[in-house]
């Protein structure tokens, strides 16, 4: 079975918005640090991703740490190339999988 988590790196890597979002149900919530729900369902994060994928040629995230518990992957992400940027953010990433999908996402930084 294909790890969706890692699937979905290697294709935001890729800037492949089909592939990162086949790796996600299509109800999934994405959340900020404090629980707000920043992004629900596959059209919000279509259309998110699809500028932030467009408006980064380079863009590139790095797994530096990655730690698995049960049904939760926790990646420390190091992020270059966002929108041009030369900078280096530094993000954690919370995963839920739940029947081979990322059904729930919390973004800290």
């Amino acid at each position: 079975m294909t790890d969706p988590v890692e699937a979905q790196v290697e294709a935001y890597n890729r800037r492949d918005l089909d592939a990162f979002l086949a790796c996600y149900s299509p109800q999934a919530v994405i959340e900020d640090s404090t629980g707000r729900v920043v992004m629900e369902g596959n059209d919000a994060m279509r259309a998110a991703y699809g500028d932030l994928f467009r408006e980064s040629p380079f863009l590139r995230a790095e797994i530096a740490t990655r730690i698995r518990v049960g049904d939760y992957v926790i990646d420390e992400e190091v992020i270059t190339g966002r929108r041009g940027s030369s900078n280096e953010d530094r993000a954690v990433a919370i995963y839920h999988v739940a029947e081979g999908a990322i059904d729930h996402v919390r973004l800290i930084g």
